[in-house]
């Protein structure tokens, strides 16, 4: 399997798909990371918020591949919005790691978990203290890009206009049935890559009738289909499974949709169920 890759803004080379962590124990995702490099994935995405930076740090360890052949991400805790705290984090999730620097680091969300989408405080000031230290730590070698997570269009000009360092990527929700277009663009006219967490949707894709037709269609999974799609559109979907079969499988993307069958589900636009997982303040209210 060749997996593609994109160029960020800094130069630097991004696989096309990585290995999500979320919601995988510290204990459990050591042997799943080294099996995800193992089955070919060079992208590993992690965060301080999933309590399993150590647990990533040794399966990258156990992989034994070599730790330049990886881009590793890890994103600094939502509630760290002033420079200090930041700074600390980043040395702490480098320790946890064990790595001497990180491919990307990110802030996992413009506002506090506890007040995210609250219109009355957006954290404009403080997160260009986090950024500070950011952009301090990539200039000590501590970080090879930094970027955003969960970002909106205002969020994302606040950086512009008053960092240093322009944003490599902004993560985001983004998945076939749920597409923020508006804020895609955005990113894309600013020359900042856009990454898909929950990619799946959280298996709200799996019961959609609409995509596993065209999934059948091309003779593919309705993950590898949806996988497929957004790399087609550009963005980095980062899928996670503790399935070693489905590990294996989400990197067979080697097909092509076709420009009309791209169209047609551009066009999907149904309600996502995410089930059990609606309780994450990105999905549902809190």
């Amino acid at each position: 399997m060749t997996i593609p890759s994109f160029t960020l803004n800094t130069g630097a080379d991004i696989p096309a798909v990585g290995f999500g962590t979320w919601l995988i124990d510290d204990d459990a995702v050591a042997p799943l990371v080294a099996d995800a490099i193992k089955a070919g994935y060079r992208h590993i995405d992690t965060a301080q918020a999933y309590g399993n930076e150590a647990g990533v740090g040794r399966g990258i360890k156990d992989s034994g591949v070599a730790r330049e052949e990886l881009f590793i991400t890890t994103k600094v805790a939502a509630e760290a919005k002033d420079y200090d705290s930041a700074a600390a984090s980043i040395d702490e999730s480098l320790r946890k790691l064990g790595l001497d620097y990180v491919d990307l680091m990110i802030i996992h969300s413009p506002q506090p978990w506890a007040e995210f989408r609250e219109v009355d405080n957006r954290f404009f000031a403080e997160n260009l203290e986090a950024w500070r230290a950011l952009e301090d730590a990539q200039a000590a070698g501590k970080i090879r890009a930094i970027g955003v997570s969960n970002f909106l269009v205002d969020d994302l000009q606040n950086i512009l206009d008053n960092g240093r360092v322009k944003p490599a990527v902004n993560q985001i929700l983004a998945h076939l049935s749920n597409m923020p277009t508006e804020l895609i663009g955005f990113c894309k006219d600013n020359d900042v890559l856009v990454e898909a967490y929950s990619p799946l949707g959280h298996g709200a894709n799996f019961k959609n009738p609409k995509i596993a037709a065209l999934a059948e269609k091309y003779g593919v999974s309705v993950a590898q289909l949806s996988i497929r799609y957004l790399v087609q559109k550009g963005l980095v979907p980062l899928p996670k499974t503790t399935s070693p079969e489905r590990l294996r499988a989400n990197l067979d993307i080697d097909f092509e949709i076709a420009d009309d069958d791209m169209a047609a589900l551009d066009e999907i636009k149904d309600e996502p169920d995410y089930g059990e997982h609606s309780f994450f303040p990105v999905f549902a209210a809190k």
